[in-house]
């Protein structure tokens, strides 16, 4: 069964509280309690994102089964294969073929049990942003509420700020605006950035600073403080 808006909206400050440690641990600013030993990394190391030249949504769809019915599973592989189409030809840093991001912020939506709608988001997450295809056109074929919500995505992302204490006021301000329209917009932001903190590895330094540095100031901090 999927999960209602209203549920989620009440369990807002939980998962608030989860991915700001996710984004933590991905930093390396907090660890888990009681991490799994494994061979210690050259010091300031960040892991470089694992090349698949082969994507598939078979372990997202597995997944989802597990809590979403058959119609909705069937939905979200819909999802994947708009985004995998219109993604064609695009590359991650590492070179990985880009919609390896979209399906493991997926899989992220998919571990704090999402709605279908969220899943699908997540797959299109950037889809919008990144591609000539416009929000009536995916409205047309996965519904308004699906689009809205990759259009609240796109509209966080085109945030320009002029000043560090800027941003963290006004995102915070432009987040809780989101939330009263829907908060699962906020919380496919925090998958994509959670999956962006996780393949640092192949981004160049200034570049890997200033996304570290936002992060820490604005999407943490506004979780925690």
């Amino acid at each position: 069964m999927s999960v209602s808006v209203s549920s989620v909206q009440d369990n807002t400050f939980s998962f608030a509280k989860k991915t700001a440690d996710a984004i933590k641990r991905a930093v390396g600013l907090d660890t888990p309690k009681k991490p799994e030993p494994q061979p210690a990394p050259p010091a300031g190391a960040i892991p470089a994102e694992k090349v698949n030249p082969v994507a598939s949504a078979n372990a997202l769809a597995e997944r989802c089964r597990l809590y979403l019915s058959s119609s909705d599973v069937n939905k979200i592989r819909e999802a994947f294969r708009y985004a995998d189409q219109a993604h064609l030809g695009q590359f991650r840093n590492s070179g990985a073929p880009y919609i390896t991001h979209p399906i493991a912020v997926a899989e992220i939506l998919a571990s704090w049990h999402m709605d279908a709608q969220v899943i699908e988001a997540g797959l299109m997450h950037d889809v919008l942003e990144d591609t000539a295809i416009s929000k009536i056109e995916m409205s047309e074929k996965f519904g308004i509420k699906v689009a809205e919500l990759v259009d609240g995505v796109s509209k966080l992302d085109k945030l320009k700020f002029s000043s560090n204490e800027e941003a963290q006021a006004e995102s915070f301000h432009k987040m809780l605006l989101a939330m009263s329209r829907d908060v699962r917009v906020i919380l496919i932001k925090l998958a994509d950035r959670i999956h962006n903190m996780r393949t640092l590895g192949a981004v160049k330094p200034h570049k890997k600073f200033r996304i570290a540095k936002e992060t820490m100031e604005i999407y943490v901090r506004s979780q925690t403080d």
